[in-house]
């Protein structure tokens, strides 16, 4: 029994040698493998945080620039608008106007304007003077309502100074009178004709509102309400000729653009025809309306000047 006992004592005693060799040669290998990562990792170079140079840069070349070329002496500039006033406010203007005794309604209103002018009266003989002169009227300005009237050669002479290339504004009353003598080749030019006499002044309407003639420098109401100077030989009403290139701009007929006119443009702007008497209508209204006949025949006048 004692002997078993001492074998198994033997056999404990290895085992626990075993497991205790076992033990120390896994920690063995354990260190080794820890010592082979180690040289491993030493073995590697160290890795610096050296900043890398910056990039190289060259700039893109700038597009060449192309200066637009400057302007010469010889291209055709507009006029400054201050050059056109300047132009209405010196113009060449004549103006006959009868009506001393009832008021120069014309006059003054190329006074309130500040127009320059030469002014006649009702000198018929100055006026024809004038009219054959060697001056180049820019404007001339015939206000002949008071029953004395401009005939025969004087439209004679106020065609030759059309001709001269001078605007002209018309007043007059006695178309049915004189339609068939020395005006008649004007009116043709014009476009226009007369159509019947108008005894009593009666409301005029504006058959083209928004034409210049009503609303520069002054906005003209239409002349409904009148108060009748004239007894008699008002006026007169005009016609279109077929073909015409004139534009009837008021009438007594609200509705009719090529009859019952009394007042016409026609030449470009250049020529106005007013076939009514002023003082059977509101001075201030007359006023302004003869400002805006003025500004509006001046500026054709010149625009055609400059175009030729």
């Amino acid at each position: 029994a004692r002997s078993n006992n001492g074998l198994q004592e033997t056999e404990q005693a290895l085992s626990v040698r075993s497991t205790v060799l076992a033990a120390q040669q896994s920690t063995l290998e354990m260190r080794e493998r820890e010592q082979a990562a180690t040289a491993q990792e030493l073995s590697i170079p160290k890795v610096t945080d050296t900043p890398l140079p910056p990039p190289t840069y060259t700039p893109a070349p700038l597009p060449t620039e192309t200066q637009a070329p400057e302007p010469t002496a010889t291209e055709n500039l507009p006029a400054p608008t201050a050059d056109i006033e300047a132009k209405l406010k010196s113009a060449k203007i004549l103006v006959f106007e009868d009506t001393q005794p009832i008021g120069f309604w014309i006059r003054q209103a190329l006074d309130s304007a500040d127009y320059k002018y030469t002014h006649v009266g009702d000198a018929v003989g100055d006026f024809l003077e004038n009219l054959n002169s060697g001056i180049n009227w820019d404007l001339i300005i015939v206000g002949a309502e008071s029953k004395s009237g401009v005939r025969g050669e004087f439209w004679d002479a106020i065609s030759d100074q059309i001709d001269r290339g001078a605007a002209v504004v018309v007043e007059i009353w006695y178309l049915d009178q004189t339609v068939n003598g020395r005006i008649k080749p004007l009116l043709t030019r014009c476009g226009i004709d007369f159509q019947k006499d108008l005894p009593l002044a009666d409301s005029i309407y504006w058959l083209e509102p928004t034409h210049p003639i009503f609303n520069q420098p002054n906005t003209v109401m239409p002349l409904l309400h009148y108060s009748r100077y004239w007894g008699n030989q008002a006026g007169d009403l005009i016609k279109l000729l077929p073909g015409s290139d004139a534009v009837l701009l008021a009438g007594t007929q609200s509705n009719r653009n090529s009859d019952y006119g009394q007042i016409a443009v026609c030449m470009d702007g250049t020529v106005v025809f007013q076939t009514f008497s002023n003082h059977d209508y509101a001075r201030s209204d007359i006023l302004q309306l003869w400002q805006n006949y003025v500004d509006f025949t001046l500026r054709s006048h010149f625009a055609k000047q400059a175009d030729k």
